[in-house]
């Protein structure tokens, strides 16, 4: 809790000195509070405070019946529940904000983004449920029945939000058949709701998902960048020069055995079957390697490399229309052949026709 209150002073005096806030009617707000990392983390500062206020240690130290660091004591067992209940809460809000690791994985920050993207859709699905729900407790109390499950409004919506979870047992179903009218009440509620509302989401979630999934990785590469550029000011320059060293970039990069080339690189190895090329795409030229020279331009750009390129290209192109040609002509003559048969057999077969008419 000290490190959060640390973190949220120095910031807070940060914005307010350099005028960054936001103001929501006449109350400024800093503007580190508008991201949802900086919300977060401000309230897991208050719910730790509240359980340090909380604490049934602190409680039972002047009624510990002998035991210390004791929480089993009248007093102690009175702030039990709240203090399980502001517990629960900021492990809750640790877990969240620990989800901001996933910058460090592509595939699993584009996932996180997916699901914050699409994670309104369930809100929206959530306020429409609850929105339905107020609406048929309301009317199934005006309703004239004594069941005791739909007792009342509060009693009603709750047995309304088990039905919608799946939670209504078989049992309290049967106990609706005595009352026909509140049976068709539930029946349209659940037509509504479990029927049309949930298709419905389903359906704008495949939708979001679709538009946002061509573009996910992209805004996954960006948020990866945010946080980097967000860090580096925090960053002193004594780490940041011994991490320069690390990377080795004023070293010349070794693109094979024994062919060194240029620095300002990070080296990485890989397997030769990888990626496997033909043809070599680095062009060298010999003389001064200094930067103030200038790139010297190719004389010709017909070398003995192009010109063996398309010698190859060139014999490839009529062997293949050598195959091409020897396949056509084995066609044609098995189709000459075919039709001097056809014929033969036609010619054959007028001699007979004539024969048989002399």
């Amino acid at each position: 809790m000290g490190q959060w209150i640390v973190f949220h002073a120095k910031y807070s005096m940060k914005d307010f000195r350099n005028k960054a806030v936001v103001r929501y009617g006449w109350c400024p707000v800093p503007e580190y509070l508008c991201t949802w990392q900086g919300s977060s983390s401000l309230l897991l500062t208050l719910f730790l405070f509240l359980m340090l206020s909380l604490e049934p240690i602190l409680h039972c130290l002047e009624n510990n019946d002998g035991y210390i660091f004791t929480e089993h004591c009248k007093d102690g067992e009175d702030v039990l529940f709240p203090y399980s209940v502001m517990s629960t809460c900021a492990m809750l809000l640790y877990f969240l904000l620990l989800s901001d690791l996933s910058v460090f994985s592509t595939r699993v920050s584009a996932f996180a983004l997916v699901c914050t993207r699409v994670v309104m859709e369930v809100v929206l699905y959530l306020f429409g449920l609850t929105f339905f729900v107020v609406a048929f407790a309301c009317a199934i109390s005006a309703l004239e029945q004594d069941d005791p499950d739909f007792a009342g409004i509060p009693k009603s919506a709750l047995q309304l939000y088990k039905i919608s979870l799946g939670m209504f047992s078989g049992a309290h179903y049967d106990m609706l058949m005595d009352y026909p009218a509140l049976m068709f009440a539930v029946f349209i509620y659940v037509v509504t709701t479990v029927i049309f509302m949930l298709n419905l989401l389903i359906a704008q979630l495949n939708c979001s998902y679709q538009a946002t999934y061509q573009d996910m990785l992209g805004f996954a590469r960006l948020n990866r960048g945010k946080i980097l550029m967000e860090t580096m000011p925090s960053v002193s320059k004594k780490r940041m020069e011994l991490f320069k060293d690390t990377l080795k970039l004023d070293d010349r990069v070794e693109f094979g055995e024994g062919d060194i080339g240029l620095s300002g690189g990070v080296q990485v190895w890989e397997l030769a079957s990888a990626n496997i090329t033909t043809i070599d795409m680095i062009r060298r030229f010999g003389g001064s390697t200094s930067p103030a020279a200038q790139w010297p331009e190719e004389e010709n750009g017909d070398d003995e490399e192009d010109r063996f390129d398309r010698m190859e290209k060139l014999i490839e192109k009529a062997m293949k229309r050598m195959s091409s040609g020897s396949k056509g002509s084995k066609k044609g003559g098995t189709q000459g052949s075919s039709m001097g048969q056809s014929s033969s057999d036609q010619g054959g077969d007028s001699s007979v026709h004539e024969s048989v008419e002399e």
